[in-house]
C-alpha cells in the first residue's frame, strides 16, 4: 500500500520518520509553505518539510489541496493518505482523490476536543484521561467514522511539552495497527455519536488572550492552563504594564485561604519572601509561582526573580 503524508509541525514529522520505517510506501509529503520564523522572521521550512527532505520524499507546499494540488498527488500513485496536523480542512473533491480515502491521527478521544488544539484544552478542562484517535477523514471537523482509539491517563502537573510527545507515540502504534487492516480491506470504522457532536466543546484554536491568566479563577484553574501553554504560547500576565510569563505553578490545594488568614488582598496580589512567591486567585486559594519569565529575561525560579524585590513586598499582577 503506498501512502502521502500531510502534516506540518514537530509531532507529524516525528510520525512521518516511524511510517517512512514501516513496511508500507510513502511516496509523498503534503505540508503547509515555509513561513517567517523568530524576531528576524527568517524563512523556514515546517519540520515536515525537512523530515521530508531528510528522507528523500517528493514533498508538496500548499496551505489548501486546490485543483493544482490534487492533481500533483494524483500523480504520486498512492492508495491513502494520512494526515497529523496538515493545518487546513479538504473538501470532497480533495477526500476523493485518494481509493482508500484519508486516514486522520488526532491527539483526543473523538468527539471530545475536536479542533485544532486538543492537546491544549483538555490540559485547560483538567481532563484527567486523553488519547488518540485514527478516524476516516470526512467534510466535517474530525467527524469522521473512528478506526481505533487508545487512552491514556494525564499525569500530575503533566504539561503540553511532556504529554504530546506521548501522545505521539500512542499514534505511531495506533498506526502500525490499523494500516495493515486498511491494505487488508478488514477495517471496519465506527460513526461517531451525533448528540455528542453537536454538545460537546471544541479545541478551537489558541489565541493570545487564551493566554492571559485571569487571577479571579481558581488557583487550580490557573495551574491547568499554565500546564497546557506550556511550551507554547506560554502564560502570561502584564506586571507594571509590562509581559509577565508563567512557566510553572502548583495550585495550594482547594482551601479558602482568606478565611483562614484574613488576608483579603485582590486576585492577582503577589507575596514576595525568601521562601517563595504567593498569589491570591479566585474564592481566595493561593497559587505558588515556580518559573517565572519577567520582560526582557529569561525563564528563571520564581525565587530568584523574587530576590530583586523588597522582602515581604506584595506586587499585583493584572
Amino acid at each position: 500500500m503506498k501512502i502521502v503524508f500531510a502534516g506540518t509541525p514537530l509531532n507529524a514529522a516525528q510520525t512521518l520518520r516511524a511510517l517512512a520505517n514501516s513496511p508500507f510506501e510513502v511516496v509523498g509529503v503534503l505540508t503547509r509553505p515555509d513561513a517567517p520564523i523568530g524576531r528576524k522572521r527568517i524563512l523556514t521550512p515546517s519540520p515536515v518539510a525537512e523530515m521530508a527532505a531528510e528522507l528523500g520524499i517528493r514533498t508538496i507546499k500548499a496551505n489548501r489541496v486546490d485543483n493544482l494540488v490534487r492533481a500533483e498527488i494524483e500523480t504520486l500513485g498512492a492508495d491513502l493518505g494520512v494526515i497529523v496536523a496538515y493545518g487546513a480542512l479538504l473538501d470532497q473533491a480533495a477526500l476523493e482523490v485518494l481509493p482508500k480515502g484519508w486516514l486522520n491521527l488526532h491527539y483526543s478521544l473523538l468527539p471530545h476536543w475536536r479542533g485544532a488544539a486538543p492537546v491544549q484544552r483538555a490540559l485547560m478542562a483538567g481532563d484527567r484521561e486523553t488519547g488518540v484517535t485514527l478516524f476516516q477523514l470526512d467534510r466535517g471537523m474530525d467527524t469522521g467514522p473512528v478506526h481505533l482509539q487508545i487512552p491514556t491517563v494525564v499525569e500530575p502537573g503533566e504539561t503540553t511539552g511532556s504529554l504530546l510527545p506521548r501522545l505521539t507515540e500512542l499514534g505511531i502504534s495506533g498506526l502500525s495497527e490499523l494500516l495493515p487492516r486498511i491494505a487488508a480491506e478488514l477495517a471496519n470504522p465506527t460513526p461517531q455519536d451525533p448528540i455528542l457532536l453537536a454538545t460537546l466543546p471544541t479545541a478551537d484554536k489558541l489565541n493570545r488572550e487564551d493566554a492571559r491568566v485571569d487571577w479571579n479563577s481558581s488557583a487550580l484553574e490557573i495551574e491547568n492552563l499554565v500546564r497546557a501553554l506550556n511550551p507554547e504560547p506560554m502564560a502570561w500576565t502584564t506586571l507594571d504594564e509590562e509581559t509577565f510569563r508563567i512557566l510553572e505553578v502548583r495550585a495550594l490545594g482547594a482551601t479558602d485561604w482568606q478565611s483562614l488568614t484574613g488576608d483579603s488582598a485582590e486576585a492577582g496580589t503577589a507575596s514576595v519572601t525568601k521562601e517563595r512567591v504567593l498569589v491570591t486567585c479566585g474564592s481566595g486559594t493561593l497559587l505558588e509561582l515556580k518559573v517565572v519569565q519577567p520582560a526582557g529575561k529569561k525563564p528563571m525560579s520564581s525565587i530568584d526573580w523574587g530576590r530583586g524585590i523588597a522582602a515581604d513586598k506584595k506586587v499585583k499582577y493584572v
